[in-house]
């Protein structure tokens, strides 16, 4: 090379195998000859083990496994969901005892209230909250006597 020539700068760095070299124009016999001999390098310069602590594996670990509880556990319960609708449900209404009524609490399945005036005297009129049936329709259930799955019980309401 001519003195005057400015040279490529060598890039270096501990996670490659050897250094980017510029190109030669020529190399000589007794190059081409130790190039026969030993393995020939790539061209190119190659990746070798990064040198990663304990505490950088333990936060790449944490983080994959993040992720894959984070998509498992919704597929999950989307399935359980899916097998469930696909059963049918005959089991009773807890509240009704699958009667689908429930006994009214005001007039204690009579149908009248009987209000204590006092001095003996008692008046007994007709119960509003059942209007004199003596029974309501089970609220849980809507009268049908199956006990509603837990996500069909709930009212889901768009408050947009």
């Amino acid at each position: 090379m001519p003195l005057g020539a400015a040279s490529a700068p060598r890039l270096q760095s501990p996670f490659l195998c050897c250094p980017l070299k510029s190109p030669c124009s020529s190399p000589s016999k007794s190059a081409r000859s130790s190039t026969l001999q030993s393995p020939r390098r790539p061209p190119y310069p190659l990746v070798i083990a990064a040198d990663l602590d304990a505490n950088t594996i333990t936060a790449i670990s944490v983080g994959l496994v993040s992720v894959a509880v984070g998509i498992g556990i919704p597929a999950f319960y989307e399935s359980q969901i899916d097998n469930a609708s696909k059963r049918d449900n005959t089991q009773p209404c807890f509240p009704c005892s699958g009667s689908g009524a429930q006994r009214c609490r005001f007039c204690e399945g009579t149908g009248s209230v009987t209000v204590d005036l006092g001095g003996g005297e008692k008046e007994v009129s007709p119960c509003i909250n059942c209007d004199s049936a003596g029974s309501l329709t089970c609220t849980t259930c809507q009268g049908s006597g199956i006990q509603p799955r837990y996500l069909d019980r709930r009212e889901f309401k768009d408050d947009d």
